[in-house]
């Protein structure tokens, strides 16, 4: 996030030391360092600019005029006004934050400077000093002030905030409509499709007085990327350990956060092996992935529903051939190790507003074993434990099962094996998720009984980069062409497809 800019304004001669000192100071200082940048005059070069011109350029430019009165009125322009009355008139036509310091010294004050205290006092609350001491310690509480008015920080979770931007007129019926669908079958949902958009937000506390939380336009918003751009998923997949250049495989995932999980557990999904059981215990023969989804879910709905999103960072999700590693721009609660995550814990959400509605949708649980699950669940499947790294970023690390063969002839064996792959799969353009499409088609299915044996969520991903490109390369088909929206639709493999199939299984 940008600084904001600081305007310091006063008779130069009676506040030089002050005006210097409060600058250095609002630089140096933790926390206000980090959030507002201070201009004085003094800091410019000669410039060939009439003096006064310079300065309501630079009123123009700052964010908060900052105005130091004291017994002084200072020079006046052919028309008797002072520049530092000129500057405020310009920082209150133009509408921005103004902060007036008086000196309290004694002494009598010039009546020019006297009539600009009251005109300053009928309009703005200004503060008291008596020294440069407490010239910082007011300006410092105003500063502050400021930070919380405006939302910079806060004193409650992000998403509990309002959104001053933000209308009903943001929020989509038909994701409001959808979870209300999910949330009616998973958790018992009190309300019906049939309620309205502002019925359903403030049952879950997302709006209040016509006034839209963030969390409500992150779940539910028609754009959320409009009012925060950073919400989004970044996904990479490479065939070796390291980040390398060119990347194979790369998506960016846009959408309210239900998308987001949908959209990177399904990329994530689409590049591991999946193996198909027998039919012995059952019609439907059992499938399961190399890294179980329960783990990849869990680490994936982690990152979305307890990132940071003040951050300007976006989640990343890297797939290597050994493991996957998501990177969360977000921290751990005060006091929490992350061996603590490998433990029973309580739950404490970053996001509470934003994890309710995804508790209600099934996509989160409350219980806080969320991350000792994925241990247990690794555990139970012969993999290594997932490890948790808190650094800038918090970074969960999944991995693969171990492929046999160290020795440096198998490993070259492997990678042109692996090269080989890849030149076969792009002569003939059949994509991981085409493979997966042709291992399972043993029957006539419709698209939700392929997207359940595959364990996908998101239908459109599901058509995007599953069934249109299956389709257009001629090894599936529709059972009933001629009618291709028909509620009874399904679909099985063309001879070109079985073929393909069988040197598949034959490899």
């Amino acid at each position: 996030m940008a600084r904001l800019r600081i305007f310091i304004s006063s008779v130069q001669k009676e506040f030089a030391k002050e005006r210097k000192a409060l600058a250095e100071y609002l630089l140096a200082d933790p926390l206000l360092g980090r959030f507002f940048d201070p201009f004085i005059f003094e800091q410019l070069p000669a410039v060939d600019q009439r003096a006064d011109q310079v300065y309501l350029h630079e009123v123009s430019r700052c964010d908060i005029y900052l105005g130091i009165l004291g017994k002084e009125y200072g020079s006046e322009d052919k028309e008797g006004i002072s520049p530092t009355e000129r500057e405020f008139d310009h920082a209150s036509k133009l509408f921005k934050t103004r902060l007036i310091f008086l000196s309290g010294n004694e002494g009598e004050r010039n009546i020019k400077q006297e009539a600009f205290i009251q005109k300053v006092q009928g309009v703005l609350v200004r503060k008291s000093f008596s020294s440069l001491t407490d010239l910082k310690a007011v300006v410092y509480a105003s500063l502050v002030r400021v930070l919380f008015e405006k939302e910079i920080i806060r004193s409650g979770p992000f998403d509990t905030t309002f959104n001053e931007h933000a209308t009903l007129g943001d929020i989509d019926p038909e994701k409001i409509r959808w979870f209300i669908r999910i949330a009616r079958s998973k958790r018992g949902f009190p309300f019906r499709e049939e309620a309205t958009i502002k019925e359903v937000l403030t049952h879950l506390n997302l709006m209040e007085d016509e006034r839209i939380r963030n969390a409500a336009l992150l779940l539910f918003a028609k754009q959320p990327q409009r009012f925060f751009i950073n919400s989004e998923v970044r996904c990479a997949h490479y065939h070796g350990t390291e980040v390398q250049k060119p990347i194979p495989s790369y998506k960016v995932f846009k959408g309210n956060v239900f998308e987001l999980v949908d959209q990177s557990l399904d990329f994530v999904l689409s590049k591991l092996d999946y193996t198909v059981g027998t039919r012995e215990k059952s019609a439907q023969a059992p499938g399961s992935y190399e890294i179980p989804k329960e783990i990849i879910a869990e680490a994936i709905v982690n990152s979305i529903a307890h990132r940071d999103y003040t951050s300007n960072a976006s989640v990343q999700i890297m797939l290597f051939s050994d493991r996957m590693e998501i990177w969360n721009p977000g921290e751990l609660p005060l006091g929490w190790t992350t061996e603590k995550l490998k433990k029973l814990h309580t739950s404490v959400p970053a996001n509470p507003l934003l994890a309710e509605p995804m508790y209600l949708a099934a996509y989160i649980e409350r219980m806080g074993t969320g991350t000792l699950d994925m241990v247990k669940i690794a555990r139970k499947n012969k993999l290594a434990e997932p490890e948790f790294i808190q650094e800038d970023a918090f970074i969960v690390k999944v991995f693969r099962p171990k492929k046999e063969g160290n020795t440096p002839q198998i490993k070259e064996q492997v990678k042109e094996q692996v090269r080989e792959q890849v030149r076969e799969q792009v002569r003939e353009q059949v994509t991981e998720q085409i493979k997966k499409l042709l291992n399972i088609l043993d029957a006539d299915y419709s698209v939700a009984e392929i997207m359940n044996i595959l364990h996908l969520k998101g239908r459109r991903n599901f058509i995007q980069n599953y069934l249109n490109k299956a389709i257009h390369l001629q090894v599936i088909e529709m059972t009933q062409p001629d009618s291709p929206n028909s509620p009874t639709q399904k679909y099985r493999l063309t001879p070109k497809g079985k073929k393909l199939q069988q040197a598949l299984k034959k490899k």
